[in-house]
């Protein structure tokens, strides 16, 4: 697998650190208990919006990458649009990953 914030949300899973779908990202991030929220590209405008718009609410960084295919395999499931990385450990290191790929010129922000 190329990217490698998709390979840190496999560890996420595999570690039972992450949650997936919407209730249970929606429920995690309410409860204080998400520390990262990753959202795919090819998610319905409205669903962006809903995740944004609480993330921002509840001050919990919101990554949009991907494919629902793309995040679904990644996590050993179907397609899936959205996920939360529930470990602080695991949320910093795709925030690292995020600025090494900055720092290469490798990720785009303004997609």
């Amino acid at each position: 697998m190329r990217d490698k914030i998709f390979s840190l949300l496999g560890i996420a899973a595999k570690a039972g650190r992450l949650v997936c779908g919407s209730f249970a990202v929606e429920k995690a991030v309410k409860a204080g208990k998400a520390r990262y929220v990753i959202v795919t590209e090819d998610a319905s405008d409205n669903t962006k919006k809903d995740f944004r718009d609480m993330c921002a609410w509840y001050h919990v960084p919101m990554l949009l990458r991907g494919s629902r295919g793309e995040l679904g395999h990644a996590l050993g499931k179907g397609e899936r649009v959205v996920a939360a990385i529930t470990d602080s450990g695991l949320a910093e290191a795709v925030d690292r990953q995020l600025s090494a790929e900055v720092q290469d010129g490798g990720f785009d922000y303004g997609k």
